[in-house]
């Protein structure tokens, strides 16, 4: 974590589900006004998607974006990287200023130097598998991440409908957990909205992304309704 930055994340919230929204549906032209917002709603994470067109058939924004929203929250920067090959730019996010950044084990070609380039900057690590990979493919380094992130869209495009057959892989990944001694947190990321927010929260998630159906609307409102839903599991 950045030093030099005061989290506002208490120890009663980081056992807590927290909400991650997406700022890949926010508003850029008011970006930085629109993550003050979210601080200001409660709202414990800044999930903040990079795409290189490669990984992923989208291109988003890179460390500049980052750097430059920075100053405007406190709160974790949850940065999810679709990019080949993360571990040649792990340096350049940690000094944009990523709290926490979680890769895909599809896009590195050695995972555990990738996970261990991201422990040198003191910063907390994730896992991503997308929709049709099997849990099997992350099950070697569940002892080394900190989260793992699972896709409930296939990666690359916001607003996508959420897959179903995601709520058995949550299921899974939190048995491995029990069965494990684990104690990494289960973010899930794609097509959450009101309506099937409980679903994922039962199955056994606690971090939850969120983009159009916060960013539709009320953000500052959509916030407030997540995160009552969120409080009573």
């Amino acid at each position: 974590m950045h030093e030099n930055y005061v989290f506002k994340i208490t120890l009663e919230e980081k056992v807590m589900n927290c909400l991650s929204p997406s700022i890949l549906s926010a508003d850029f032209a008011n970006l930085g006004e629109q993550v003050r917002m979210l601080d200001e709603a409660g709202a414990q994470y800044v999930h903040i998607d990079v795409m290189d067109g490669r990984f992923v058939p989208s291109i988003s924004y890179g460390m500049p974006v980052i750097k430059s929203i920075r100053s405007c929250t406190s709160r974790v920067f949850d940065v999810h990287l679709m990019i080949r090959e993360p571990i040649r730019y792990i340096a350049d996010f940690a000094a944009s200023g990523a709290d926490m950044i979680t890769v895909h084990v599809e896009a590195c070609s050695d995972v555990v130097a990738t996970i261990e380039k991201i422990r040198e900057y003191k910063l907390k690590v994730g896992i991503t598998l997308n929709p049709d990979t099997p849990v099997s493919a992350i099950k070697p380094y569940l002892n080394r991440v900190d989260m793992v992130l699972i896709m409930s869209v296939n990666p690359g495009f916001g607003g996508q409908k959420f897959i179903t057959s995601s709520v058995d892989k949550i299921k899974e990944v939190k048995r491995l957990r029990d069965e494990l001694n684990l104690s990494y947190d289960i973010e899930v990321d794609g097509g959450i909205n009101i309506d099937n927010l409980a679903t994922v929260l039962e199955a056994g998630a606690n971090v939850i992304v969120a983009g159009s159906a916060i960013f539709r609307g009320d953000a500052a409102e959509n916030v407030k309704k997540f995160k009552s839903i969120m409080s009573v599991w």
